[in-house]
C-alpha cells in the first residue's frame, strides 16, 4: 500500500492484478499485520483507492503504509499461469508436432510471448489448449519457420 488518502481511511493501493475479484467488496488480503477485507474500491489515476473493514481514520490508514497485500490464488481453468507454462512442451494443434519447450514468458503490450528453446516466440493468443506440461498452439502459417 502506498499511502493514506483523505481523512476517512481510504488507502492508495498499487494493485498488481488484472482480476476484478481483487478490487471488489469482499475481497480478502493477507498482510504481515493480519487480514484485510475490501469494503469499497475505485480506480484512482493508475492505482486504486480502497477502503478496508475496520480502517476508518487517516491514522489507521497510515499504519498500513508500505504493507504488502497477498491473496489466495484464484482457480481458473482457462487462465494461463507463467509457472505452469515454463517447462511445458509446445505442440501444434494441426498435427501434434512438437515445436519446442517454453523457457520463458515475455511480457509484450499486444500479447505475452512464449519464448521457446531455440529462441522462437509464439504469442499467447495462439494457445488453444494447455495442461499437464503441454501447451497446444495454432499459429498462422509461417510463424514458426
Amino acid at each position: 500500500m502506498v499511502r493514506p488518502h483523505g481523512l476517512r481511511g481510504e488507502v492508495v493501493v498499487d494493485l498488481l492484478s488484472n482480476r476484478d475479484e481483487r478490487h471488489r467488496a469482499g475481497a480478502r488480503f493477507l498482510t504481515a499485520a493480519g487480514p484485510l477485507e475490501v469494503t469499497a474500491a475505485r480506480p484512482f489515476q493508475h492505482r486504486w483507492l480502497m477502503v478496508f473493514a475496520g480502517v476508518e481514520s487517516r491514522e489507521a490508514a497510515e499504519a498500513l503504509r508500505g504493507a504488502e497485500l497477498r491473496a489466495e490464488p484464484l482457480h481458473d481453468d482457462d487462465a494461463l499461469w507463467v509457472d505452469e507454462l515454463v517447462g511445458s512442451e509446445v505442440v501444434l494443434a494441426s498435427d501434434g508436432a512438437v515445436v519446442g519447450t517454453v523457457v520463458a514468458v515475455v511480457a509484450n503490450p499486444a500479447a505475452d510471448l512464449l519464448e521457446l528453446d531455440g529462441g522462437r516466440l509464439v504469442p499467447a493468443t495462439f494457445v488453444v489448449g494447455h495442461g499437464s506440461g503441454r501447451v497446444v498452439v495454432d499459429p498462422p502459417a509461417g510463424l514458426l519457420d
